[in-house]
């Protein structure tokens, strides 16, 4: 009759007591048969609540890289709450976009059957190298070519995208086509290019030390890969990168 209560007082059992809420989120996502590689977002497997949990458990596994590289937390007044601010500054901040859903982007049809080419930027880029975890800071600019049937979007819903796809630890090359997707399927244009060019900390601030290198790549859809001239164009018009 009790055999689902526990002996000492009764209280019904909780078989996900003390399961570590990343454990929870990890069995969902395999569960649903996807992946959750660095650059993935995975908000739609966390539950509410569930993210402030998270930054604990994150918390208290940062802590542990803190007493493993030998730093005294407990009497050093500057890194006695540093695992909290890290944990913060991963999960609500620099990586966000693994976390939280897509930004909402408002769509208004194209009323004036504009064709003409747009280009939007320089947008800032904060992201981050998967490799190391370094920052990854630069700028990208974005060329439409619409037509009349193409969703038109704000402009600050472009910096508002890039954010987001930026906001998670990423490799440059995989992040503009993630971009180049996400727009592709806000908008539907006739043509889509992308430009990134960032600096990396991952070969500045260590490695070879580098300090001017910058990387710059690009990726073109629809109109952009076939009409030379439209490619040339959106090329030339991008402030010193003619």
């Amino acid at each position: 009759m009790f055999s689902d209560l526990a002996a000492d007082d009764m209280t019904p059992v909780n078989p996900d007591e003390g399961i570590p809420v990343s454990v929870k989120i990890r069995e969902r996502i395999a569960a649903a048969r996807k992946r959750f590689n660095a650059n993935d977002n995975i908000a739609e497997f966390i539950e509410p609540g569930e993210l402030e949990k998270l930054l604990d458990e994150v918390e208290v596994k940062m802590q542990g890289v803190l007493d493993s590289m030998v730093i005294d937390t407990a009497n050093d007044h500057n890194t006695k709450s540093t695992a909290r601010r890290v944990a913060k500054m991963y999960l609500n901040e620099v990586f966000k976009g693994r976390y939280v859903q897509a930004p909402a982007i408002t769509e208004f049809p194209n009323a004036e059957r504009l064709n003409e080419l747009m280009i939007v930027g320089p947008i800032t880029v904060r992201s981050a190298c998967s490799h190391h975890l370094c920052p990854v800071i630069g700028k990208i600019w974005i060329g439409v070519l619409p037509n009349e049937h193409t969703n038109v979007i704000g402009l600050s819903k472009y910096a508002r995208l890039v954010d987001w796809v930026m906001g998670r630890p990423q490799i440059q090359e995989e992040a503009v086509v993630q971009l180049a997707d996400l727009i592709m399927e806000k908008t539907q244009p006739d043509g889509l290019a992308i430009v990134m060019e960032a600096s990396h900390f991952c070969m500045s601030w260590r490695g070879v030390r580098e300090m001017d290198s910058k990387m710059l790549n690009s990726v073109m859809r629809g109109a952009f890969l076939k009409d030379v001239n439209l490619r040339r164009e959106f090329l030339s018009l991008i402030p010193g990168r003619s």
